[in-house]
């Protein structure tokens, strides 16, 4: 008995391969376009993780990414579950979409690490850094000052006569923009904490 040849209609549906060249497997975001790993601009990241709160995780972290020469501009660890001891780490790092994965696969592959989030990627996502701003300044410049506090909504958290701590919330870049105005105003030093984020929605870090 001759075979049938098979018809236009049940050829087409044959499922069609997809080419390695098309994808690449990735263990976080399922399958990411060559198109953005090709990419070589570089872009800034929040990376959040969740840890076994054990003593040398911190120095674990730290030492796989100074090792591995990732550009880290800051970090922030706390504990965030006690019941659990899991604390949750957040990593600002800027790369290509190349080096953010790699660095997320690193941090993947370290044994306390139970979940690693591109907070940048994944989800629209809000994040939020505290800095401590000293001013010294009189006259002129002392009120100049307060005014721009007041502007960018900056608590007074000490004061003296020839000087104040301000205490500023908000993005990076607003961070940023309040430190450069008190440059001329009389800026002494700087302490920032470093970003903190968590994604918006329903779904949390495990979700």
């Amino acid at each position: 008995m001759a075979k049938k040849k098979p018809t236009a209609k049940s050829a087409a549906k044959k499922p069609v391969r997809k080419t390695a060249e098309a994808t690449s497997s990735n263990i976080y975001e399922g399958m990411v376009p060559l198109a953005l790993l090709r990419d070589k601009v570089i872009y800034r990241h929040v990376v959040s993780l969740l840890v076994d709160n054990e003593t040398g995780i911190l120095a674990r972290v730290v030492g796989m990414i100074a090792g591995r020469g990732y550009n880290i501009e800051s970090l922030t660890v706390a504990e965030v579950d006690r019941e659990r001891q899991v604390s949750r780490i957040n990593i600002t790092a800027s790369g290509t979409h190349q080096v953010i994965e790699q660095l997320k696969t690193q941090l993947g592959r370290l044994v306390p690490v139970h979940v690693v989030r591109d907070l940048t990627d994944d989800s629209p996502s809000v994040e939020r850094e505290l800095a401590l701003v000293k001013v010294a300044g009189v006259g002129d410049k002392r009120v100049e000052a307060l005014r721009i506090g007041d502007i960018f909504r900056a608590n007074v958290v000490d004061s003296g006569i020839q000087s104040f701590v301000f205490e500023v919330v908000g993005n990076t870049e607003k961070l940023d923009a309040f430190i450069d105005l008190m440059k001329p105003l009389g800026l002494v030093e700087v302490s920032r904490t470093g970003v903190v984020a968590v994604s918006r929605g329903m779904l949390g870090i495990e979700g």
